[in-house]
């Protein structure tokens, strides 16, 4: 899928904890791993090159500091655009600690503007061990509501489970403001057909075990409790939909899904 996991950091440790989500992606589907630190100044390069190297040694992945740019997004951008097949993995916060609305304000301009794919993880303020496990993905979660716009990351998904040899499980979550037809009546296996039909397709395209589980509730409530707490799950979803997966500029349950259900989250603009 990507020839290189390219993660920025900024010497926090909240931008580090996506490493062992990153470093376990690289593994599996044998792609380079790259640590990216941007400089606002020219007297801290030095400083700043010496943190990132020792970092990088340590999980065997390449060093890139770039110094002197005012937008740090473009400039995460640009290094991104270098090599190709390159996936950006970060957090939404940074030397702050502090997010934004929705998300960090350089995570949310690199997604609004990148265009492609972003792997983006809230960090819980833990010190990552950098000598620990990478952490395994076994499952990948694909969020559809029935519009194109959350359906528009399909193959995405697909590709993932295939590349990283994980189970496809797609998710619709039913809020309980839909408003179903009054002339038909409830029928559990009319609920899931929709869902059970993609999966099914996607199961077989792209040669990937696949399992589908319909929801009920808040779309982020009852997709966190669902989660509930596993580590090992990937998220892969579009950023705006109808019904509850719509929102001005982010998806209001990406932001919510960061927030609550702690897993990282592949996540691209229409």
């Amino acid at each position: 899928m990507y020839e290189r996991i390219l993660v920025p950091v900024d010497g926090s440790p909240f931008s580090e904890e996506v490493l062992p989500y990153a470093r376990s992606i690289a593994q599996a589907i044998g792609a380079k791993l790259a640590l990216m630190r941007v400089t606002e100044r020219e007297a801290e390069q030095d400083e700043a090159s010496q943190q990132l190297q020792a970092l990088a040694g340590g999980l065997q992945a390449e060093a890139r500091v770039v110094p002197g740019r005012d937008n740090v997004a473009a400039a995460i951008l640009e290094e991104a655009s270098r090599v190709q097949g390159t996936l950006v993995a970060m957090t939404t916060h940074g030397r702050s600690g502090l997010a934004e609305a929705i998300l960090g304000s350089v995570a949310h301009d690199v997604v609004r503007t990148g265009r492609n794919p972003v792997l983006v993880y809230r960090p819980s303020g833990r010190r990552v061990d950098k000598s620990a496990e990478p952490v395994k993905i076994n499952t990948v979660m694909l969020p559809i509501d029935g519009s194109g716009h959350s359906e528009w990351m399909q193959q995405e998904a697909g590709e993932w489970a295939r590349a990283l040899k994980a189970r496809l499980l797609v998710i619709q979550v039913i809020s309980p403001d839909a408003r179903p037809d009054p002339q038909v009546p409830p029928n559990d296996a009319l609920e899931s057909s929709y869902v059970r039909s993609h999966a099914v397709d996607l199961g077989r395209q792209y040669g990937v075990e696949a399992n589908w589980e319909v929801l009920h509730g808040e779309p982020v409530d009852a997709m966190a409790r669902f989660i509930g707490g596993r580590r090992d799950l990937l998220v892969v979803m579009a950023t705006r939909g109808r019904a509850g997966l719509q929102a001005a500029v982010l998806g209001s349950v990406t932001a919510g899904l960061l927030r609550e259900a702690g897993v990282p989250i592949v996540v691209r603009m229409p």
